[in-house]
């Protein structure tokens, strides 16, 4: 019988190896600002076109190499960090395992140029799918240029695959600011479709992340630094009031290498407990430096995560960290002695007060004509038999007396003898009453039905958005005066993607120069106040739940909307609105849960009323 194992070409050994190193257009760019890194790189400029499909280049001041070197770094398993086992316990720098550029010569067509300083000339190698075209020398600058161009080019299967151009340009922009922050003593340079997107001069890792991040940042930043024999942690955490909702600002480097690790993140998180809510994430931007002989970074193809040989140490140091600098710097929680405790009985008591708070709180948003449909009427027939509505659905004016008892119509109200019935802080008018501003209780002949009004107005606000989104035909109510909003790149790279969805849903936004977008309209349906936070809230939420759910583009917009857009607890409704919000729901194709899966209702029938009193 024949032998029928046989070593793999080259060429096809870099092509698998490349699906390990160049899964996206960002990962090549990773590896070859890594090795501009290693070349001891002072000046570092990056150009993009068509989000990396077409052309990625990065051109460097470094030492460059000589033609022996530029030919053997095409080759694998070529490094100049090795030489025995134990140097991979001694590894402080990148690009030591020698198939990064052997990986993307692989896919793409590559042309390499450089020089070292002592030399007059340099060398010009081209590759193609791992087949040298040329190599000659020529005339070049000192450093090294290294041209990516027309990725998957000969595997067309793995390009298809790859996402709009939007997103792929997020993840290089995301590369990009991992190795800016972690070598902020080195000037970087972002020039996407010839367009400079970011110019970052070097100096001091605050003025990085106010370059990265924006003007903004630079009064939230709290400087942090803990050395200890087993770990040293430097670097910056945000402010808690500055806490969002999104992960996607927490920045971990061990021994100046990028890092993901959720069991850190816990012991950051667990420092600003207290300090923030537990939905909401920090910013932080912390570097680790570490012993190479405590850690193994070579558990992961991407080198993202690595193992500690003592865990809990580094946990401890970082939460202690985190911890100190918070309270040196005066961030705790405060208790604001000028409210009175007895808010809540007092309101009750004070007629004026009450009145004062009924004209602040008087919700507008179901004073559109979408809310004033007739077809909402009626919703009690789904769990009554024959009812009789009110001829005349006016409310009738509580008097005083009304204010301070509730009765509710029984046989025990008919009856001869009186019973003393404590005060309810609820407010009854007809049929419909809140409790604590959050729950909407309607009385049926058949018992009573608990709505909670901030799910059951996601599930409307949802289903209504899904609509738009298929039939594009979302209303828009035109700005007075139209707001700009400055952006960050990844942010603004998010906006660009989803635009044709947002003016599906009716708002209406276009760009306004580098980075900044103008908001000119926004949806018909929804009150507000602040264009540009609601705008600014409903990335926020969709970026929050493109890192927790797995959802496609419309299907998360949706979701975010109505979020960002519903009634919250505590907001104040007069009966004709929770009437038309109950309708509304029961008009809804999935009234029994809101988008995330939570009851929008509950129903309290009579046998189980009559369970409670034993009868």
């Amino acid at each position: 019988m024949s032998d029928i194992i046989q070593l793999l070409p080259d060429a096809i050994a870099n092509q698998i190896a490349a699906g390990e190193v160049v899964q996206r257009p960002a990962s090549a760019l990773k590896e070859l600002l890594e090795n501009a890194i290693d070349a001891g790189a002072t000046q570092i400029q990056v150009l993009v076109k068509d989000a990396g499909k077409q052309l990625i280049q990065v051109i460097d001041n470094g030492k460059g190499m000589s033609p022996t070197d530029a030919r053997m770094s095409f080759e694998r398993h070529a490094t100049s960090k090795i030489r025995s086992s134990q140097d991979l316990f001694a590894i402080r720098t990148f690009g030591f395992r020698g198939e990064a550029l052997a990986s993307i010569a692989a896919v793409a067509q590559v042309e390499l140029k450089t020089r070292q300083a002592d030399s007059e000339l340099g060398t010009l190698i081209q590759i193609e799918g791992s087949e040298v075209k040329k190599q000659e020398p020529a005339a070049l600058p000192v450093g090294t240029s290294v041209s990516m161009k027309n990725l998957f080019f000969n595997v067309p299967a793995r390009r298809n695959f790859l996402k709009s151009n939007p997103v792929e340009m997020r993840h290089i922009v995301d590369e990009f600011q991992r190795v800016a922050l972690s070598y902020p003593e080195v000037g970087f340079t972002l020039f996407q479709q010839d367009l400079e997107t970011y110019n970052l001069t070097s100096g001091k890792l605050s003025n990085r992340i106010v370059g990265i991040f924006g003007k903004s940042y630079q009064g939230q930043l709290i400087p942090c630094d803990e050395p200890t024999p087993h770990v040293n942690v430097k670097g910056y955490i945000g402010k808690p009031e500055h806490a969002k909702k999104t992960r996607g600002e927490q920045f971990f480097f061990v021994n100046n290498r990028y890092i993901k690790s959720s069991y850190l993140h816990h012991a950051v998180s667990s420092a600003f407990e207290g300090l923030i809510q537990p939905d909401q994430h920090p910013f932080y931007v912390l570097f680790l430096e570490i012993d190479p002989a405590h850690i193994d970074i070579n558990v992961h193809p991407t080198k993202t995560e690595i193992k500690f040989d003592d865990e809990r140490t580094v946990y401890a140091v970082i939460r202690s960290a985190v911890k100190q600098s918070l309270g040196a710097h005066h961030v705790m929680p405060a208790l604001d002695f000028s409210i009175d405790v007895n808010f809540q009985e007092n309101w009750t008591k004070n007629p004026d007060t009450a009145v004062q708070v009924d004209r602040e709180y008087s919700y507008k948003t179901f004073n559109t004509p979408e809310f004033k449909k007739s077809s909402v009427s009626g919703w009690q027939r789904l769990f009554e038999g024959n009812v009789d509505f009110p001829k005349d659905p006016t409310p009738r004016i509580l008097t005083e007396e009304d204010q301070e008892i509730l009765t509710f119509p029984s046989r025990v109200s008919t009856d001869e003898s009186r019973f003393s019935i404590q005060p309810l802080e609820v407010e009854a008018t007809g049929t419909t009453f809140q409790v604590e501003l959050s729950y909407i209780v309607a009385q049926m002949s058949t018992g009573l039905l608990i709505v909670d009004q901030q799910m059951a107005h996601e599930r409307i606000l949802y289903e209504r958005y899904v609509k738009q989104l298929q039939l594009a035909q979302g209303a828009s109510q035109q700005c007075l005066f139209p707001s700009t909003l400055a952006l960050n790149p990844s942010d603004f790279a998010l906006v660009m993607d989803m635009l044709p969805e947002l003016h599906s849903l009716g708002f209406v936004v276009e760009e306004f120069g580098k980075d900044t977008v103008l908001i000119q309209g926004v949806p018909a349906d929804v009150q507000v106040k602040n264009e540009k936070e609601l705008f600014e809230g409903l990335i926020e939420q969709f970026k929050n739940f493109k890192n927790e759910l797995s959802l496609d583009k419309r299907e998360n917009l949706a979701r975010s909307l109505s979020r960002k857009s519903s009634l919250k607890k505590g907001q104040k409704l007069n009966s004709q609105e929770m009437e038309t919000l109950v309708g509304q729901l029961f008009a809804c194709h999935n009234p029994n849960y809101s988008p995330a899966g939570n009851k929008t209702f509950v129903k309290l029938d009579l046998s189980s009323i009559h369970a409670f009193f034993g009868k």
